[in-house]
């Protein structure tokens, strides 16, 4: 019988077949520069230029915070993984999705 504690995150299956269109959820203080920032932390994991029109930004109703959209052509869930690290990372996320 396979000990499944010790199963490595990265050797986990997904059901994603790579590439793929994925959508990434951000959402943070909603300042000038957060979608900018959050584009470029992005743009280091992704080998093309981001699409402007792949990127969408809503504010919460009382202004304090932003929801981004970032749609990505996601190569390997080890990139999405090293992507999301990042993310949470960074001071001014507050979650992912």
């Amino acid at each position: 019988m396979k000990d499944k504690s010790n199963t490595n995150i990265e050797n986990q299956e997904t059901l994603l077949q790579f590439p793929c269109e994925f959508p990434i959820k951000v959402m943070g203080k909603n300042h000038a520069t957060f979608a900018s920032d959050m584009c470029e932390l992005i743009q280091t994991f992704v080998d093309q230029e981001l699409d402007t029109s792949n990127i969408s930004s809503r504010p919460s109703r009382s202004g304090k915070y932003s929801a981004l959209t970032i749609t990505i052509t996601a190569k390997s869930k080890n990139q999405l993984d090293k992507i999301y690290q990042a993310l949470y990372a960074h001071e001014d996320v507050h979650m992912t999705l």
